[in-house]
């Protein structure tokens, strides 16, 4: 049986979304996305539903439960759907398009966006600052933008290489650091503060050679705060120590391009997916790939986990 504290699922271009006992890498639960590939994946804090992101929907299902279909489908992009994320109490959602648009959503209700923000690009990352007052995007122009959610409104704007793509932005969860990988191989960090007006400001702290000449396709800063993994078109994952941004290893296994990656929550294990058709569970203290999740036919490009220990409707 599946441990209903473990949610890890993964999807890609196989047209399924795979639920796996993590620590047995046993394949227990298969959804059909017969619409389109799965582009993102992410499971609501109380683990109660998937949000599945495709072209151009994004599907919803149900996490402990033997129906196969989706409970919701939220309909408004476009093109595909390339980022999608839950607030902290699972209300709810956001999302970005390759449309060129971020959009909010009401998790439970399968309605329109609630809200609608225009880059000028299309959008290829979406995260969501801890406050849960501003949302940060990045676009294949190059462009990171924070949409204060009060003011409903860009409230900043920076462009760390012109003309570059961003690929990936993660917020540290204490709000502290700001990273952005690019398709240069390069991540740049600073440091977030806030003025009196809550307008963001970005400290340069460091350039960061992650993955030279290749795409940095993810990068993601632990829950701890203490390391960043970087996944790459180079076929590696490289975990860097924060402090310093020394690389303290780098995880060899994939054979084709590693598009995502998640952290436990207590930032011991990663789950990565690859276009070799697998995900993997490494061991961030040794290097070691401990369990390899086979069982999709084509590229696997995305990966979720929930393994809290505090639900968040008790928390």
């Amino acid at each position: 049986m599946p441990n209903p504290f473990v949610v890890l699922a993964t999807a890609g271009y196989d047209h399924t979304i795979r639920f796996w006992e993590a620590t047995r890498g046993v394949c227990y639960r298969t959804l059909q996305h017969q619409d389109s590939q799965v582009n993102k994946l992410e499971i609501s804090p109380d683990k109660q539903i998937l949000a599945a992101a495709g072209n151009p929907t994004i599907k919803v299902f149900e996490v402990n439960a033997s129906n196969p279909s989706p409970i919701l489908t939220h309909e408004g992009h476009q093109g595909n759907v390339t980022a999608i994320g839950f607030e902290r109490d699972g209300r709810w959602m956001y999302s970005g398009s390759d449309d060129g648009t971020v959009k909010l959503w009401d998790a439970r209700q399968g309605s329109r966006h609630t809200r609608e923000y225009e880059s000028r690009a299309a959008v290829t990352t979406v995260a969501l600052h801890p406050n849960g007052a501003e949302l940060l995007s990045g676009d294949a122009n190059g462009n990171i933008r924070v949409w204060d959610l009060a003011m409903n409104a860009c409230s900043c704007e920076l462009v760390p290489e012109v003309g570059v793509a961003v690929r990936s932005v993660s917020v540290a969860s204490d709000g502290s650091l700001v990273v952005a990988g690019n398709s240069t191989g390069t991540c740049y960090v600073w440091r977030l503060q806030k003025d009196a007006k809550t307008t963001a400001h970005f400290e340069p702290l460091h350039k960061l050679r992650a993955h030279p000449d290749e795409y940095v396709l993810k990068c993601l800063i632990s829950p701890d705060v203490r390391s960043l993994a970087t996944t790459s078109s180079d076929k590696t994952v490289k975990l860097w120590n924060l402090d310093g941004l020394g690389l303290e290893r780098t995880l060899n296994g994939h054979s084709r391009w590693v598009w995502d990656c998640v952290f436990s929550v207590d930032a011991a294990y990663l789950v990565t997916a690859s276009s070799d058709g697998s995900a993997r569970l490494w061991d961030c203290s040794s290097g070691e790939a401990i369990r390899v999740y086979n069982g999709h036919h084509k590229a696997v490009v995305c990966c979720a986990l929930n393994d809290s220990a505090v639900d968040a409707a008790t928390a």
